[in-house]
C-alpha cells in the first residue's frame, strides 16, 4: 500500500516542516509504503464558501482514483493507535493499494468531501492547526506501521 496526504496550504521551512519530514521519512519500506505529500492552494481571493468548494475540488483531484479516502475532521471518529493500525491493516488485507488523507484549510473541508470519505477521522475534540495535523498524521502512520510489523516503537 502507499499513502498519499492531500492538504491545503504549503509547509514552509521551520519546526512544523521538520517534524513532518522526520516522521514521513520513517515510512517507505513497510506495509504503508512511502507517504507522498500533495499540497494544493487556491490563490484567488474568493469568499469563504467559494474557497472551501474550490479547495474541495483540488483535494479530490489530488488523490489517485480508487484510493481509500480518509478525511481529517474534528467531527470524525476518534480511534486509538491500535484501532487505527487495525483499520489500515484491514484495507491492506482487502488489497487496497492507496490510502489517501484529506486535510482542509483554515475553514475546514467542504461537506461533499466529508460525505465522500470512507472514514472521517478525528484527532480529538480540539481544533488543531491544519499545518500541524500533517505531522500528527505522519507520526500516527509511522506508529501504525510499527504496530502492524511488531516493531517496539509503539510499546516502548
Amino acid at each position: 500500500m502507499r499513502s498519499v496526504l492531500a492538504a491545503v496550504g504549503r509547509l514552509k521551512s521551520g519546526p512544523m516542516r521538520d517534524l513532518y519530514l522526520e516522521y514521513a521519512g520513517r515510512l517507505g519500506r513497510g506495509p504503508l509504503g512511502p507517504l507522498e505529500l500533495r499540497e494544493v492552494e487556491e490563490r484567488r481571493p474568493l469568499p469563504s464558501g467559494e474557497r472551501i468548494a474550490r479547495e474541495g475540488e483540488l483535494l479530490r483531484a489530488a488523490l489517485p482514483e480508487g484510493s481509500v479516502r480518509i478525511a481529517l475532521d474534528e467531527r470524525g471518529k476518534a480511534l486509538d493507535s491500535d484501532a487505527f493500525a487495525r483499520q489500515l491493516g484491514g484495507w491492506i488485507d482487502d488489497g487496497r493499494r492507496v490510502v489517501g488523507f484529506w486535510i482542509g484549510g483554515a475553514d475546514g473541508l467542504h461537506p461533499d468531501l466529508r460525505a465522500e470519505a470512507d472514514l472521517l477521522l478525528s484527532f480529538g475534540a480540539m481544533t488543531w492547526p491544519h499545518l500541524l495535523v500533517r505531522s500528527l498524521l505522519a507520526e500516527q502512520l509511522y506508529r501504525a506501521e510499527t504496530i502492524l510489523t511488531g516493531h517496539p516503537y509503539h510499546r516502548a
